[in-house]
């Protein structure tokens, strides 16, 4: 009976110890958290992929996924196509889908030396049986837009960063 107790703490003090071994700041990198906050629509939890885009207009690189189930993964559909040209390991990198109403906190790790630079954060999101918006929300990567509220045009109302500043 007293063995039961003991692994309960290990997987609680193994839950804990992750995220923040996840969390250690890469030099060079600069981390904000972000909130999204959903739309009140109807249906399931809508995945939504955070993308770095480049100047061209090219993904340069996954930030974040909400939705871990890879079978939903085609649905975010410009987003896939990139990343079956050019898969990176993002199992690190997601979490739970959202769903409607509902808000999200995530924290994203950027490049200082993108910030300022020719380059945008693009929101897109999918529902099961529901509409695809590639660019549910494009915010240009600057500390200007990083500092306001930017506003989403399908499910998602609204997305707003601060620094993370629990390093």
């Amino acid at each position: 009976m007293s063995f039961l107790p003991k692994i309960g703490l290990l997987v609680l003090a193994l839950a804990f110890a992750q995220p923040s071994a996840s969390l250690a700041q890469q030099p060079g990198t600069v981390k904000y958290k972000c909130m999204i906050q959903m739309t009140n629509y109807m249906g399931e939890g809508a995945y939504i992929v955070v993308s770095l885009i480049n100047g061209k207009g090219a993904y340069d690189k996954t930030l974040y996924v909400l939705g871990s189930n890879k079978k939903w993964y085609p649905d975010v559909k410009e987003w896939h196509k990139a990343y079956a040209k050019k898969r990176t390991d993002i199992s690190a990198i997601t979490g739970a889908s959202v769903a409607g109403g509902d808000r999200s906190v995530t924290v994203l790790e950027i490049e200082s030396a993108k910030i300022d630079k020719d380059y945008k954060l693009r929101f897109e999101s999918a529902v099961e049986d529901n509409k695809y918006y590639v660019k549910d929300l494009e915010i240009p990567l600057t500390t200007d837009a990083l500092s306001a509220k930017s506003e989403g045009t399908g499910y998602i109302r609204y997305v707003r960063f601060s620094p993370n500043t629990s390093n």
